[in-house]
């Protein structure tokens, strides 16, 4: 008991929370978004891989790490973009056109490692972000620019949301699109331009595995952090500050899980099989959205096409 708690209690241990916490993070403020204004955005794992892959491509290639940031956020609402082009322009199945963009964002991602690098065994690498040893806080001092930045998206997004203008047409187009056109709004407008932030911020969530968490790019390096960032969405109830808890909570047993494989029966007292810890994080999820999600508060018209001028 006394190895757990001196584990739980340890500064190393909470770094590895927030990291990997981070892309979390991100990719669950761009669900959000999408969610936000009535759009369901299931390409979210594809577009991780696209940010992942081009954030990384652009600093290999000479760019500054900045630079790669912008260019992975960039690739992501460019995906974005697409499936507004297919969800709301289009009015398709948005689960569908989602599974589409995830599988066409992947294959390009390998399409084009494989094209740059035709005689490479292992992926090369570049110089990521360093850990900011300047704060005060310890925890945060072992953090890279990029887990501050999403730190403070999250209180961004929310005072979006709730305090702006904007925020308010967004949710209203996400709640009830005609009384958003009775009032002049641009449905489509706000949803295609809410669809290609929210993928925007997916893709930073692919460039901090690559530009900060890792130096390289590796194939099936999201492992679905993509799908866990929809069911936190849900287990948030659609809140950015809620979201950062989950974040953080998802985070925090799957830290534990790595903490407990290392060591051994040195923390429990038994020993157990690797693949209970693998699944500590996922039960926990699963358990968490079961106890939350009857009680969440969804969008009114997430998932329903809008076509101007319908009541």
């Amino acid at each position: 008991m006394s190895e757990t708690l001196d584990l739980l209690l340890s500064a190393p241990f909470w770094v590895a929370v927030l990291r990997i916490a981070t892309p979390l993070i991100l990719g669950t403020l761009g669900v959000l978004l999408c969610e936000r204004a009535g759009v369901l955005n299931l390409g979210i794992e594809g577009i991780m891989v696209a940010g992942a892959f081009a954030g990384w491509l652009a600093v290999y290639q000479g760019a500054g790490l900045w630079t790669g940031v912008a260019v992975a956020a960039a690739v992501g609402a460019l995906f974005g973009l697409l499936h507004g082009l297919l969800t709301v322009t289009l009015s398709l199945s948005q689960h569908v056109a989602g599974l589409g963009i995830t599988l066409l964002a992947t294959s390009l991602a390998s399409y084009a490692y494989r094209v740059s690098f035709p005689k490479v065994d292992s992926p090369p690498k570049i110089q990521p972000f360093e850990p900011m040893s300047n704060l005060p806080l310890p925890v945060l001092d072992a953090q890279t620019p990029l887990t501050l930045l999403a730190l403070a998206l999250v209180p961004t997004v929310a005072w979006v949301l709730y305090r702006t203008p904007l925020g308010l047409a967004l949710r209203m187009v996400g709640e009830n699109p005609a009384a958003a056109e009775g009032q002049g709004l641009s449905v489509a407008g706000l949803r295609i331009g809410a669809i290609a932030a929210g993928s925007a911020l997916m893709g930073l969530a692919g460039a901090f595995l690559t530009l900060a968490a890792f130096n390289a790019f590796y194939f099936n390096m999201v492992n679905g952090r993509g799908w866990v960032c929809v069911a936190l969405v849900v287990f948030a109830s659609w809140r950015p500050g809620k979201a950062l808890v989950g974040a953080l909570l998802f985070a925090f047993f799957d830290a534990l899980q790595l903490r407990l494989q290392q060591a051994g029966d040195g923390v429990l007292g038994v020993e157990l099989p690797y693949q209970l810890y693998l699944m500590l994080p996922y039960a926990m999820a699963i358990i968490a959205l079961v106890l939350v999600a009857r009680r969440a508060a969804y969008p009114q018209a997430l998932m329903k096409p809008y076509r101007k001028g319908e009541r």
